[in-house]
Order: C-alpha cells, then sequence, then structure tokens
C-alpha cells in the first residue's frame, strides 16, 4: 500500500507576487483524466510554481486526504473557495468530488485567481487529456 501523503495548510498570502500581477497559464502536466491527482504547474514568464489539483474525495484504494481536509475542502468551495494545502511537498488545490472534467478544473484555477486577488482571466489553462 501507498505511504499516506504530507499533508500541510498553505496560505495564498505566502505565494509568490507574480501570480497576482499578469497573465498566468496553468499547464497540466498529467492527464486530467487519469485520476484524483493532476501534476500541474503555474507559469508567469521566467517564473514557475508547481501546482496540483486534487479531488479530495476519492478513497480508494487509499484516501488522498483525511477527514478533516475533506472536511475543509468541502466548507471552502461551498463559500466558492478552494482549499490551498501542500502535498507531499507541492501546492495542490484540494475540491472536492473524485475526478476532474474541463469545468472543475477551470472553476478551480478561478477560484485561485480570486484568492490571490485577481481577474480569473487572467489565468489560463491547459489541459492534457
Amino acid at each position: 500500500m501507498p505511504a499516506p501523503a504530507t499533508v500541510a495548510g498553505a496560505d495564498p498570502f505566502d505565494l509568490p507576487e507574480w501570480l497576482g500581477t499578469g497573465e498566468v497559464t496553468w499547464s497540466a502536466q498529467s492527464s486530467v483524466r487519469a485520476g484524483p491527482r493532476v501534476s500541474g504547474e503555474l507559469t508567469a514568464g521566467d517564473d514557475r510554481l508547481a501546482c496540483d489539483l486534487l479531488a479530495a474525495d476519492e478513497a480508494f484504494p487509499v484516501p488522498v486526504l483525511d477527514e478533516r481536509w475533506r472536511h475543509d475542502a468541502h466548507q471552502a468551495w461551498t463559500h466558492g473557495q478552494v482549499l490551498l494545502v501542500e502535498y507531499d511537498g507541492r501546492l495542490t488545490l484540494a475540491v472536492p468530488g473524485t475526478r476532474f472534467t474541463a469545468d472543475r478544473v477551470l472553476e478551480t484555477l478561478g477560484r485561485l485567481a480570486k484568492a490571490v486577488g485577481v481577474k480569473p482571466d487572467q489565468f489560463v489553462a491547459t489541459l492534457r487529456l
């Protein structure tokens, strides 16, 4: 069985300033159809930041998040926000559900834009099928 992930809270105020100063691209590095975790990266010019998406409710073969983190992901989503965590050392956006669709990816990134104080249209997304 895989080892449990290391999870810690992340604060949008601790993110790099460049996320809120111009156009930012999130690029999927793995398929959005491959499972509950989509590896990705945020870029703006030469600046880069690993940023994954995580469907918080996936529970087989083991839960990707414990009950506390799943609760927090659902609570944030209910209030129009997204839960930011460090998941195995990478910035990760945790959302309710077990898988991602294109619409869910866009909604998640829009909520990240809101968290860093910019309009969602400053974010561009590239998906890997």
